[in-house]
């Protein structure tokens, strides 16, 4: 027979919050004693809450603690300093922990401003060379467009690269994109360049190929125009020949 039965894992779960917004950190416990008593406590030391049964809040925590079912809390207005492990635990005979979550309260990223710097053509390919900028960190990166193929790549591979505010700053090629990404585990932010506009006559097959949707559709459309309007004219040609009949 257990004392303490929970739904959640005892190791501790990692947990991202925007600074300044609100997170919900759930338990359930079953079988607790009317002589036990629950904490939740901030990285093992600092009381937030006590239940035993009733409710006890403890001063730092009076108006930035809201209760949910059981034993479930809502932590509000999150900043850098409430960055830490928050831990439920049971103390009767033995103290015993029940669940745990690793909160990393983060600034939202910067934007950034992605600029090309350099643009290189010949009849056979355009290189070109891109800055990507953040506030705090830019990478640089180069790319080549083949003519005949249609095709780009970027000198390297991708540049992913780690900002000192522990974002990521990534430059990188998609589908006739070139893509500037600075994100962290609560937002992102993001500038585009269409390879097309740098390098006119070096646009990949996707732009061809949505060309070729865009004139295919405007034949359709005309020709189902011309049918209706041919079958319009005929039905009332027949009409008129019907009357003069009768």
């Amino acid at each position: 027979m257990c004392v303490y039965c929970f739904t959640e894992p005892s190791a501790e779960t990692p947990v991202f919050v925007r600074k300044g917004e609100d997170v919900f950190l759930n338990v359930t416990i079953a079988d607790v004693s009317t002589e036990d008593l629950v904490f939740w406590r901030f990285n093992k030391t600092v009381n937030l809450a006590r239940f035993s049964p009733g409710i006890f809040v403890f001063d730092n925590y009076k108006e930035r603690i809201e209760f949910l079912e059981k034993y479930s809390v809502k932590l509000k207005n999150l900043q850098e300093a409430d960055s830490g492990v928050y831990t439920v635990l049971v103390s009767g005979d033995k103290e015993k922990q029940i669940t745990g979550y690793k909160i990393t309260v983060q600034d939202p990223v910067s934007p950034v401003k992605l600029s090309v710097d350099s643009v290189s053509n010949s009849s056979d390919w355009c290189n070109l060379t891109v800055s990507c900028r953040a506030q705090d960190s830019h990478i640089n990166s180069t790319f080549r467009c083949d003519t005949h193929t249609h095709t780009c790549s970027q000198e390297g591979g991708e540049r992913p690269q780690v900002t000192p505010s522990a974002a990521d700053l990534h430059v990188y090629l998609s589908n006739g994109y070139i893509i500037c990404n600075h994100s962290n585990q609560v937002s992102c932010t993001k500038d585009i360049k269409i390879i097309e506009n740098v390098c006119p006559r070096h646009a990949g097959p996707e732009s061809v190929s949505a060309g070729l949707s865009v004139c295919l559709l405007k034949t359709a459309v005309l020709s189902v125009g011309l049918i209706i309007m041919v079958a319009a004219v005929i039905t009332v040609h027949l009409m008129e020949k019907l009357k003069k009949h009768k």
